[in-house]
């Protein structure tokens, strides 16, 4: 069992139970911790609950004021899936206008043993919001370019995460010279964390706003298109 020093937030007792329940992912094992898994999400939301106001500050577009419309739910969603186990090995958040269901740029922490990730943007957006994206982009180029080209962006988010079409867009020129950028299939940015990111309680906010507010940008323009897509 590997042990964490987190201070006053117990990412330790988080990061534990994750660590038991990859190894033990079924539903018998789960009943039988479900008391260090209420204690696991309780601590993960108050949290949440401490760093939601932080948040807003940094981006007022925000409007949710409780953890429960950020927090993703640890059950997955099998009927689908060729992977049957019951539970995401995960704890998750996404602090967005709307929350979690909603259509805009939020900011995303994702806390995994080895796993861990701090970003954000829109993944999966609906087909209407993708183009109106790629709108954007494609109208305010220089802009967006800026954006993703700055020193301090690229430090942390390299590159635009998931997967990308193979031709340019319908509707778009094929010879625009970024059409490259235009490709997405999602806008999302993601950056790698260790587990000891989660331990360090006395820089952890400071730590995670510094993130935050290099990609607040990113997510602002973004949501200047999702707007004129609702």
């Amino acid at each position: 069992m590997i042990s964490y020093n987190t201070g006053n937030m117990d990412f330790k007792l988080i990061l534990e139970f994750l660590i038991d329940l990859s190894f033990n992912n079924n539903r018998a094992w789960f009943k039988e911790n479900n008391d260090v898994y209420q204690r696991a999400k309780s601590g993960f939301g108050q949290f949440i609950e401490t760093l939601l106001p932080k948040i807003k500050q940094l981006d007022e577009s925000i409007d949710v004021t409780t953890p429960a419309e950020c927090i993703f739910r640890i059950f997955r969603d099998v009927r689908f899936s060729e992977n049957k186990e019951p539970y995401k090995t995960n704890f998750g958040a996404f602090i967005a206008k709307g929350g979690r269901k909603g259509p805009h740029a939020g900011y995303y922490l994702h806390v995994e043993p080895d796993r861990s990730f701090i970003g954000g943007g829109i993944y999966m957006p609906e087909s209407n919001m993708l183009r109106a994206i790629r709108t954007g982009i494609y109208e305010n180029i220089d802009e967006f370019k800026g954006i993703i080209n700055r020193d301090e962006f690229r430090e942390y988010f390299p590159e635009i995460f998931g997967e990308k079409l193979k031709l340019p867009p319908k509707g778009f020129p094929k010879d625009f010279k970024d059409i490259d950028l235009l490709k997405h299939k999602h806008y999302a940015v993601a950056h790698n964390v260790e587990n000891t990111f989660w331990t360090r309680s006395d820089i952890l906010f400071n730590d995670l706003l510094d993130i935050f507010r290099v990609q607040y940008p990113f997510n602002s323009f973004l949501n200047r298109a999702v707007e004129k897509s609702l």
